[in-house]
């Protein structure tokens, strides 16, 4: 009985001093004037930045349409060349820093015109000027120059070179079908077939004339062909003469060769008739 009475006592002292406790908390003073701030965005501002984030949107969208659109019609691609059209014609403009036009190149429907200080083409592989272009002249770079139309090469003035070659198995032909061809030299001209004959043919007279020198002929055999045969106006043609193997070169004083029968001395005073008739 002691025991379970001193157990109720017990447990009323907790309850109690649970019970005043709590009358202490309820009535303890409250601050005055307590106010509550709300955190984040309310109102007309969370409005506007819905819109501004929903603006910035559309126009990502309507910026990634347009390049797609504008890579469609200019045909830009990884692995295809660029291609520039245009109705009538596509100029290209390079100015300075002061804006002045320092060079253009024009592509029309009936040339291709280029308007600069110095036009250049170089090769891809190591930069080497293969064509040059400005005020002072042309400058070609290349290892050869092929021309291979028809009508060849026309050049209004002189050309200048150091050796004109014809191409392996080629012949080499300079022509003049209308004028002359005139070869000149301070210090000579020399021409040469190591492997063949040389051949000079006309249709009038030829020419050899040394104004200080001599004209030298140096050979195994030296041939004059078709020169005429002079004869003796007191001799009359017979077998022995026509049977004449053996003549005799003659000169007229004007320098014309003839020919005359030779005999046992000079016969060319008595066949100097072909003098006569030159």
């Amino acid at each position: 009985m002691d025991r379970s009475t001193n157990l109720d006592i017990e447990e009323l002292k907790m309850t109690r001093e649970q019970y005043i406790l709590a009358t202490q908390q309820n009535n303890l003073p409250r601050a005055e004037n307590a106010q509550l701030y709300p955190v984040g965005i309310y109102g007309w501002r969370k409005r506007c930045l819905y819109f501004f984030v929903l603006l910035l949107l559309v126009t990502m969208i309507v910026n990634l349409a347009m390049t797609i659109w504008i890579l469609k019609v200019m045909n830009f691609t990884v692995d295809s060349p660029l291609v520039l059209q245009s109705d009538r014609n596509v100029t290209v403009n390079a100015r300075n820093h002061m804006g002045q036009l320092t060079g253009q190149l024009t592509v029309g429907a009936d040339a291709v015109e280029a308007q600069c200080k110095r036009f250049e083409v170089r090769a891809s592989e190591d930069g080497r000027v293969l064509f040059s272009a400005d005020e002072d002249g042309i400058t070609i770079g290349a290892e050869k120059l092929k021309v291979t139309g028809t009508e060849g090469a026309v050049f209004g003035h002189s050309v200048e070179t150091p050796h004109i070659r014809a191409e392996p198995s080629q012949d080499l032909r300079l022509e003049s079908p209308t004028r002359s061809l005139i070869m000149e030299a301070p210090r000579g001209v020399q021409v040469s077939a190591a492997a063949g004959d040389f051949k000079a043919a006309c249709r009038k007279e030829l020419h050899l004339q040394s104004t200080e020198g001599e004209i030298f002929l140096n050979a195994d055999t030296i041939r004059l062909g078709n020169l005429p045969t002079g004869s003796s106006s007191s001799s009359s043609p017979g077998p022995s003469h026509s049977r004449q193997t053996v003549h005799e070169l003659c000169v007229c004083p004007n320098g014309k060769l003839y020919l005359s029968p030779a005999g046992a001395g000079s016969t060319c005073q008595s066949s100097s008739n072909i003098c006569l008739w030159s």
